[in-house]
């Protein structure tokens, strides 16, 4: 597998509240771990995109595979 760029990374991310941490979370449901928090769903997003970043650098660092994004499209209604 090759390592993605991390310019064009198109990971999911999930964003809920969480009323047990009084904040938004961002996870990325493939790249285990790879989640964050934030007071606004924008500074959530903002700091899952710096956790990603984290996650794949630290995969590179010890040679672990980084998943390709699955690019898949969804919708909600």
């Amino acid at each position: 597998m090759t390592s993605p760029d991390l310019k064009t990374n198109k990971y999911e991310v999930i964003l809920y509240w969480s009323d047990e941490d009084h904040s938004y979370v961002g996870e990325v449901p493939q790249l285990p771990g790879c989640m964050a928090h934030g007071e606004t769903q924008s500074e959530a997003l903002e700091n899952v995109n710096e956790a990603i970043e984290l996650w794949i650098d630290t995969a590179k660092e010890f040679g672990d595979p980084i998943p390709e994004p699955a690019g898949k499209r969804l919708m909600l209604a």
